[in-house]
């Protein structure tokens, strides 16, 4: 089983959707674009999201496991996934790659 990087890419702000169905919130996400966590394996990284975790670590335990090539070609780079979290109102897209290094 490998490691995986997740790296944050990009994080996008939909503030007419906030503004018009989102009770206020005073602290949402705290995961700034171009952050890397490292997957050990299956174990969610510490300080990544829960809810990010819980849409993203079918991927990684796959990927973790030598899965390549989703979707039959998607990625340009076979061993990796473009995932986004499921928040809709300020949705966070994370890269997944599959790193040479074996999980602990």
């Amino acid at each position: 089983m490998n490691k995986i990087r997740i790296t944050v890419m990009k994080k996008v702000c939909h503030k007419d959707l906030m503004a018009q169905y989102e009770n206020p919130i005073e602290h949402a996400c705290d995961i700034e674009e171009g952050h890397v966590f490292i997957a050990n394996g299956w174990q969610r990284p510490e300080g990544l999201c829960e809810s990010a975790w819980e849409t993203m670590s079918p991927f990684v335990m796959a990927l973790a496991h030598g899965a390549e090539n989703f979707y039959d070609g998607w990625m340009k780079n076979p061993k990796s996934a473009m995932i986004s979290c499921n928040d809709g109102f300020r949705p966070v897209s994370f890269l997944l790659e599959t790193l040479d290094e074996e999980a602990e």
